[in-house]
């Protein structure tokens, strides 16, 4: 019933524990747990409590009732439980058989009939309660227990031989029940409060369960090895100890074994618990002082390195991770065969007291430092930092791997190689050590046990402790000292400096210094006395070849690495002597190399890691000084690269040649010492296709990749000697190397070497090649191989004095003799690939000039000869190369023409060159390309060379139609037209032009004459002059053609002809050409013997020219004679003819003499010009001719009637007649009309024209000059006229007196006027309702001029009187 009471009591405070508040009878409860001895309700008070203490305000009544002591004395139990399950882990170490059967030690007393007795096994006081010689109230003790007590009073024989009932809960829940209720109890009480800040006292259940009668038995509870109870103990555990003053005397309770034997995999709660614990425990009087992590940890003779490192940096859950899994790498060695060996050598140190619990469940572990573990997996390794350096140094299985902080490593690693250096043997041997512990020395080299040491160390202690024997502290001390040396991991180390260890340590360093320069740049390198003295002391070692440690090797790569990361550490390398030390090293060691050496020899590595200094030493000035002051270090650089098997040893060396070649001493001392005959054999080991065939390669794998990554750091190596590089890479130039190697790679590879990239100069060595700048075959291979074999060989074997003095300088390739070279480019192979890409052209043209200016003068003197020798021909031969060459280039380079300004007189005297045909026209070549360029014309034209190029005009047979097309390409500037001009252009290309009649082959040079005389003609400036002279010449239609096309001129020339424009002939043809052809002969005469001879154009025309046509009239070079007679021809210049004609017309009517044969024939010519082109008469108004023609009508009578001839045809046209409203045209109309009736006709006609076109101010005019009366006269019947009056006015002029009137009578203005006057007129009352049609007509009126009409009179008058009508007396005007 209890029972049930007590669970029903649980259920109801589990779940209503807020509601129903604190229990204030806790105490009793207590009580009860503490006397009853049923199992049952053993359980269900324990269930109770567990809930109880879900309120806080229920422990405090638990810890006063001393319920904490209680509830220890049951978690020992758990000791008792034998039947628990096994779970599978990898690392069992004991495992139990089926028949196996617990040991039982001997620890208990009880006292019968007062007396003491003992000691029994627990089983052994089993049997005897069981016998009843004991019962409940017997006195029992044992280890663990304070004090005799009654045997129900001892929790293990209470609840095994006393306890009734069955249990609810096995030892094993009751104990994982019982650390629940201690758990949170205890997280109830932190140590630190919100702030962070620790709290003090101590808060009393710590200080309860921190006392010596709880804790130990806490911490036992791991022995235990359940997974539940483990997890749950630790993490009690570490909720005590947290900010505990018992925290570094934890180590005294064994829990750092206990926890470590655990073979579970729930371990992150003991990982917490030694993260917060193992670096503070004060096992030893260094432990919580030192700076290093491995003596502060109670671990560090239990775990390795790596793992103390990770529990402190990374934290409990990476060392769990660690813990559990299977590692292999430079941060963590561990696997499971290494906890397992670490579990057995525990659980062998703690044998002797695990077994114990099981029959006494409160005995007390006795500390015992254990053995420091080796495991074999770390052997040969050396832990730095967190690293293991073995591990970190193999960088072909763990390349790159991560350093999270390189200068702390960096410092840890120099502190291990210091202390390496200076180690010393043990102060305390093994024998000694022995000795103090009474042992003796095992026999065979083999080892004591270590439970025989632990056993000695052990009987020794208790007998010297102080606590027991005042007197043996010092002998105590000195036990201690012996057994820790014999634990420690010292025991099995070397008395002095470990090799392996050092080369460890030096590649870590290189290691450290190749990843992370960036980071140390600024620090200085504090290793260097160390080095320095490595590296001597090994440089002296006799053995030095024969060690397995590549000691030496290592110290020189680190002194590169170092070198290179910082400017600091050269200049402290080259302080501490290094410089000097690495050349003694590699020295000795480049010494002994020969064709047999491998890779893998002591002295190629050490070699290639001093080069490798060198290299990075030479890039600071004070290091090369130095360097240049060691007398050995180039002979023997260059020495190495004689070994080309070695070739990543050649690599280094061409590496080292090229950071040395920054200083103009050693390039000098390098080329003496025949750098230059090694690295260019290395040029001719590359493979190009590799390069190009897409195919991964590694020079480690494949030896043709390693050939070419040496020869293209020869190239590179060269081009620094030579100071071909710009950049980081400049070096100053020297000129000896320069000119060896543009001798012994010509000069185009040279340029590559300072433009493209290394591969593309091998390419080209390495292939055959034919272009401008590279002949370049198998044969100049084969030829600068045997040469540089040659000197090497000298070179290696004699020295400097059997090599070329010029070191290559004077070298020229056989094939290269045969060859016209001009600026380092073959002249002839250009000219046969004239569009391949020339790098500089302008340089190019400019050597070119040179080249021709060389030798122009000799030439010149050379060319008359009338027997020429074949070297003088091959000069000739390379001139016309050469010129070909310019050409080329002119043609392919646009901009190029302007380098031969100042030149042209050079170039236009080989025009001169007449019987060197091939020299001439390639001469005229370059001169045609030069002439669209105006920098080249201006200098043309102050150069005054044309002289030389229109001689050729009459020289030239095969190039005249190149001669003339270079003309008219000059021939569009006027400087260069006036000075042609000057100097006999015109009549040079007249006869060109005269001379080829009707030859059909010359058919083309005469149209390119024609072109050309067209083209000077067309100059704006010179160009009017031009042509007055040439109509000196020819007549003006010829000279026009030219202008319209280049055959024109050539039919109109050729032909016989007679039309308005042109009358030409046989004859005149004679003339000129046998005139121009006499001229041409006198001036070239002149300009042969000076080139400067001005030519004087004839002053008067060629008057046979014109013989054919010396009656005729000419005007504007239209023959009227003809023109009158065709008036249909077109002209080819209307206007201009117009003009002219006007201006000849009006000049004959204001002459005094007038002749008046010529004025009919002009003023004819006007008419017929005006008829057959009407439009010309609008353009008419504008010319200013119409007041000019108006003023000649009163200049006389004779004039008078070509004026009104003139202004009659000009009444054709609408604006002539709005032009003549402006001018007073009417009066002088009015007044011949008057004065003159024989004009009456024209005048009527003309006057009917003006004012049929409706223009008012007419009107107005012939108001105010009484027209109107002057036509109502030639109406009036009744007015008497003399016979010729009476012939002249017919019916026609009536009729437009008529037409005139009436529109006069329309005007909108003056019409009522003149309506007036008309209607007061008898006359025009006859006249006005008449019309007149008949007589008037849209054609021109005809038979006035000549005396007959075309006009039959058909007007009557009604009083008419017929009468005769005189003829006239004057000639009759001309018909049109």
């Amino acid at each position: 019933m209890k029972c049930m009471c007590l669970q029903a009591m649980t259920v109801v405070y589990g779940k209503y524990y807020n509601e129903i508040g604190p229990f204030h009878d806790t105490k009793y409860i207590i009580a009860m747990l503490d006397k009853c001895t049923d199992r049952s309700e053993r359980d269900r008070l324990l269930q109770f409590i567990a809930k109880l203490i879900l309120l806080k305000g229920n422990t405090k009544e638990l810890i006063d009732a001393n319920g904490i002591r209680v509830l220890i004395d049951l978690l020992t139990l758990a000791h008792l439980h034998t039947n628990r399950a096994v779970i599978h882990t990898q690392t069992n170490v004991i495992e139990a058989g089926p028949n196996m059967k617990r040991q039982s030690y001997k620890e208990w007393y009880c006292r019968l009939s007062e007396k003491q007795q003992g000691p029994f096994s627990f089983d052994e006081i089993c049997d005897m309660y069981n016998q009843k010689h004991i019962d409940p109230n017997t006195r029992v003790w044992a280890l663990g227990l304070e004090t005799w007590r009654p045997l129900h009073s001892v929790a293990q024989l209470k609840w095994k031989l006393v306890g009734t009932g069955n249990v609810i809960l096995d030892e094993t829940k009751m104990a994982s029940l019982v650390l629940d209720i201690l758990i949170r109890i205890c997280r109830y009480s932190p140590s630190r409060d919100n702030d962070g800040a620790v709290i003090r006292p101590l808060p009393r259940v710590k200080r309860l369960l921190s006392e010596a009668n709880f804790l130990p038995h806490i911490v036992q509870l791991l022995l235990t090895f359940d997974p539940t109870l483990v997890e749950k103990t630790a993490t009690l555990l570490t909720e005590i100890v947290q900010d505990n003053p018992v925290l570094p005397r934890m180590y005294l309770t064994g829990v750092f074994f206990f926890l470590l034997m655990y073979t579970g995999s729930n371990i992150l709660p003991i990982a917490r618990f030694l993260q917060l614990t193992h670096a503070r425990q004060a096992f030893c009087s260094e432990a919580l002082h030192s700076k290093e992590l491995l003596q502060r940890s109670v671990l560090g003779p239990i775990l390795p390195e790596a793992m103390v490192c990770y529990l402190e940096n990374h934290g409990a859950e990476k060392f769990s991770e660690i813990f559990l899994g299977e590692f292999d790498t430079p941060e963590a060695i561990w696997n499971t065969e290494m906890r397992r060996m670490m579990i057995e050598k525990i659980a062998g140190h703690i044998s002797d007291f695990s077994p114990r619990l099981s029959s006494n469940t409160r005995a007390l572990y006795q500390y015992c430092p254990v053995p420091a573990i080796t495991y074999p997996q770390l052997e040969a390794e050396l832990f730095c930092n967190i690293f293991y350096l073995r591990h970190l140094c193999n960088i072909s299985r763990y390349p790159d791997w991560p350093i999270k902080h390189p200068v702390e490593l960096l410092k840890d690693v120099l502190q291990s190689w210091n202390n390496e250096i200076e180690k010393k043997p043990p102060s305390m041997s093994v024998e000694e050590a022995l000795n103090v512990l009474n042992l003796s020395l095992p026999v065979d080299n083999k080892q004591h046990e270590e439970s025989t040491i632990r056993k000695a160390y052990f009987k020794l202690a208790q007998l010297y402790h102080p606590d027991k024997n005042p007197n043996g502290r010092e002998k105590f001390e000195e036990v201690n000292r012996a057994y820790e040396f014999l634990c420690s991991r010292r025991v099995s180390t070397l008395a002095g400096p470990d090799p392996k260890n050092i080369v460890l340590i030096l590649q870590t360093q290189s290691i450290i210094f190749s990843r992370y320069s960036q980071e140390l740049e600024p620090y200085k390198y504090a290793g260097y006395p160390m080095l320095v003295r490595t590296v001597q002391l090994e440089t002296k070692d006799e053995s030095l070849f024969s060690k397995t440690a590549g000691l030496l090797s290592a110290a020189a790569e680190v002194a590169y690495h170092t070198v290179k990361c910082s400017a600091l550490n050269a200049e402290e390398l080259r302080r501490e002597g290094g410089l000097e030390a690495l050349l003694e090293a590699f020295s000795r060691c480049s010494g002994i190399l020969n064709k047999s050496s491998v890779p893998e020899d002591v002295a190629v590595q050490v070699s290639s890691n001093v080069l490798l200094c060198f290299t990075v030493a030479a890039r600071f000035q004070s290091c090369r000084e130095r360097v240049a002051q060691m007398a050995t270090v180039i002979s023997e650089v260059c020495r190495i690269l004689y070994f080309k098997h070695l070739t990543k040893l050649c690599y280094t060396a061409a590496q080292c040649i090229s950071a040395l070649a920054a200083d103009n001493d050693l390039q000098l001392q390098l080329i003496q010492h025949g750098a230059l005959w090694h690295l260019l054999l290395f040029f001719f080991e590359y493979d190009y296709t590799m390069d190009e065939g897409g195919v991964e390669r590694n020079e480690d794998t494949n030896q043709q990749e390693a050939l070419n990554r040496l020869a293209r750091e020869a190239v590179r190596a060269c081009s620094r000697l030579g100071g071909y590089l710009s950049g980081d890479d400049a070096t100053p130039s020297n000129n000896l190397v320069r000119a060896s190697l543009s001798a012994l790679l010509t000069p185009f590879v040279t340029r590559l070497m300072e433009t493209v990239p290394p591969t593309e100069v091998l390419k080209s060595l390495n292939s055959n090649t034919r272009n401008p700048y590279l002949i370049w075959d198998n044969s100049t291979r084969l030829e600068l191989l045997d040469y540089l074999n040659e000197q090497q060989k000298k070179q290696m074997k004699y020295g400097l004095s059997a090599v070329d003095p010029s070191f290559g300088a004077q070298f020229v390739y056989t094939i290269h003799k045969k060859e016209l070279i001009v600026g380092n480019i073959f002249v002839r192979v250009y000219n046969e690939q004239p569009l391949f890409t020339i790098q500089n052209p302008k340089e190019f043209a400019q050597n070119l000039l040179s080249f021709i200016g060389s030798q122009v003068q000799y030439l010149h003197s050379k060319h008359s000869l009338p027997v020429q020798n074949s070297s003088i021909q091959a000069k000739f031969d390379d001139l016309e190369a050469v010129l070909e060459a310019l050409g080329n280039l002119i043609k392919a380079y646009p901009g190029v023409e302007i380098m031969c300004v100042g030149h042209f007189k050079l170039l236009f005297s080989l025009l001169l060159l007449t019987n060197k045909p091939g020299i001439v026209m390639k001469s005229l070549l370059i001169i045609q390309f030069i002439s669209g360029t105006k920098q080249c014309v201006d200098d043309l034209i102050q150069s005054e060379v044309l002289g030389s190029l229109l001689l050729l005009l009459l020289d030239a047979t095969d190039t005249l139609d190149l001669v003339l097309g270079v003309l008219f390409g000059l021939m569009v500037n006027t400087g260069l037209v006036k000075e042609a001009f000057s100097k006999g252009c015109l009549v040079y290309l007249l006869q060109i032009f005269c001379s080829s009649f009707k030859s059909d082959s010359n058919e083309h040079i005469r149209s390119q004459a024609a072109e050309n005389l067209n083209r000077i003609m067309s100059d704006r400036l010179v160009g009017p002059r031009i042509r007055t002279v040439l109509l000196k010449f020819l007549p003006p239609a010829i000279v026009d053609a030219f202008r319209e096309s280049s055959t024109q001129p050539q039919m109109l020339f050729d032909s016989e002809t007679q039309n308005p424009e042109l009358i030409w002939n046989e004859d005149s043809r004679k003339v000129v050409t046998n005139s121009v052809k006499r001229m041409t002969s006198e001036f070239s005469s002149k300009q042969r013997a000076d080139l400067n001879a001005v030519w004087v154009p004839p002053q008067a025309d060629l008057e046979p020219i014109y013989a054919a046509a010396n009656d005729e009239l000419v005007v504007g070079g239209v023959f009227l004679r003809l023109f009158v007679s065709n008036p249909g021809w077109v002209l080819r210049k209307p206007k201009e003819f117009l003009i002219e004609l006007l201006d000849t017309t009006l000049d004959h009517m204001n002459k005094d003499n007038v002749n008046t044969e010529h004025l009919e024939t002009l003023v004819r010519a006007f008419s017929g010009l005006l008829r057959s082109q009407p439009l010309l008469a609008d353009q008419l108004s504008g010319m200013g001719y119409l007041p000019r023609i108006l003023k000649s009508m009163n200049f006389n009578d004779t004039v008078c009637r070509y004026g009104i001839s003139l202004l009659h045809q000009a009444a054709m046209s609408q604006t002539c007649v709005e032009s003549l409203s402006r001018l007073e045209c009417i009066p002088p109309l009015q007044t011949s009309l008057v004065r003159r009736p024989e004009l009456s006709e024209y005048i009527c006609d003309t006057l009917s024209r003006l004012y049929a076109s409706g223009v008012e101010d007419l009107v107005e005019q012939g108001l105010k000059c009484d027209l109107i009366p002057a036509l109502l006269n030639i109406l009036d019947p009744c007015i008497i006229r003399t016979p010729e009056e009476a012939t002249v006015i017919t019916s026609a002029v009536k009729a437009n007196a008529v037409s005139a009137l009436k529109s006069m009578s329309r005007s909108p203005f003056y019409g009522e006027k003149v309506n007036s006057i008309l209607s007061k007129s008898d006359v025009w009352s006859q006249y006005k309702d008449q019309r007149h049609d008949l007589f008037l007509t849209n054609t021109q009126a005809t038979g006035y001029l000549t005396g007959s009409s075309a006009i039959s009179g058909s007007l009557t008058y009604q009083s008419y009187n017929s009468g005769s009508i005189p003829t006239p007396g004057k000639p009759p005007l001309w018909e049109y």
